[in-house]
């Protein structure tokens, strides 16, 4: 479920943005960035957790031990300081602390809209960092929104996070075993903590830089503060249109808001037109071969493992193929949960259209607000010394 990271550098509103292409990630291939190799290696785990789970009786659990496999995987593609094992075990971990906040905050109540507006803006904070670094930020704050539609209280909500938490150590011991590398893995636990309380250090740092601001103590104009708050205010609107749904799947809502939300407009843009049309495709493919197949667990299983593959392989090659592939390995893996795949690729498609269009009618304010106080500003008198 995850997308390439967010670098938060350049201005969050440029009026230049208006005038670039919006259609790239629709139509440029880059196909040098295809990979097999590693996709291949990944696939391994997510086909053991779904195999375990079908066979002990209990898909349910398979799934989503797959799904944190499936997303640890794409940690693979990261790197921090040389190690690409540092993001997996990040991601491990933070995805699993967030399962468990996120179910006990339950999409019922206003304490998720609290919840999604930290992670969003914590999120926006991070997006200076390194790109392994915000990647993991990334999963975590769409590792919450997925958690949110299943509220349990504690007991479920370890056991799910337990179950996550496994998928991404099956997922970091397999392809370190294929890499062979395994016998040096340990050696990535260090520069994981190590990184650890760097990234809380920079964090702490960050967050003292924009309460200064907020409160106007003179602090200069800062884009990633102002990207965060973005990310803060179009998670919480998004997250209360998907409450007010009452709809478990209506987390789609502010995940895409999230991941189509860019520091530039035609960013944004290009990214909300991608993924809209990528889901659309993927919603219509998925639901027609439900529809006429009518697959047995088993050939669920072969179809998420396929789609999984599609997904890794076409991630930095086009966004838009990268989403409709994603979209149905979605659709097949709930399936195994007896969620209607149909119903389930129609509400995906719907919550998508709802989100991006979310997030461009917040980003858009948002360059109204910048130009207006741009233009107050040129009005003023200049004093003379």
């Amino acid at each position: 479920m995850s997308t390439p990271v967010l670098t938060a550098a350049p201005s969050a509103e440029q009026p230049a943005s208006f005038r670039r292409d919006y259609l790239g990630d629709l139509y440029l291939y880059n196909w040098k960035q295809f990979s097999w190799r590693v996709p291949l290696m990944c696939l391994s785990a997510i086909a053991l957790c779904l195999g375990i789970g079908i066979a002990a009786g209990h898909p349910g659990g398979g799934l989503i031990a797959a799904g944190g496999a499936m997303t640890v995987g794409f940690g693979a593609m990261q790197s921090i300081d040389g190690s690409r094992f540092v993001p997996m075990i990040g991601a491990s971990v933070g995805m699993a602390l967030s399962t468990l906040i996120g179910m006990v905050a339950g999409h019922q109540n206003y304490f998720l809209l609290v919840t999604c507006a930290v992670w969003g803006f914590g999120y926006g904070l991070l997006t200076t960092r390194a790109a392994g670094v915000s990647w993991v930020g990334q999963q975590c704050v769409v590792t919450l929104l997925v958690a949110s539609a299943y509220p349990f209280g504690f007991r479920q909500a370890a056991i799910r996070a337990s179950l996550v938490l496994a998928g991404g150590g099956v997922q970091i011991l397999f392809t370190s075993i294929q890499l062979r590398v395994v016998r040096t893995l340990h050696r990535d636990l260090y520069p994981f903590m190590r990184h650890s309380i760097e990234e809380k250090t920079a964090f702490r740092v960050a967050m003292g830089a924009s309460f200064r601001q907020v409160l106007g103590e003179g602090a200069p104009p800062n884009p990633v503060f102002h990207f965060g708050l973005r990310l803060a205010v179009v998670l919480a609107l998004s997250a209360e249109i998907y409450r007010r749904m009452q709809v478990p799947s209506g987390y789609w809502i502010p995940m895409t808001a999230l991941l189509v939300l860019k520091p530039a407009f035609n960013e944004t843009v290009k990214r909300a037109l991608a993924r809209i049309a990528g889901t659309l495709v993927g919603a219509v493919l998925t639901s027609y071969l439900v529809a006429h197949l009518q697959p047995t667990p088993v050939m669920l299983a072969v179809l998420v493992v396929l789609f999984a593959f599609l997904s890794y392989s076409m991630l930095n090659v086009n966004y838009a193929f990268f989403t409709m592939f994603l979209t149905a390995y979605i659709v097949f893996l709930l399936a195994l949960a007896n969620l209607p795949g149909p119903v389930v690729a129609h509400r995906r498609a719907l919550c998508t259209i709802t989100g991006g269009v979310l997030a461009l009618v917040v980003h858009l304010d948002a360059i109204r607000r910048w130009r207006r106080r741009a233009t107050r500003h040129s009005l003023q008198p200049v004093q003379n010394d």
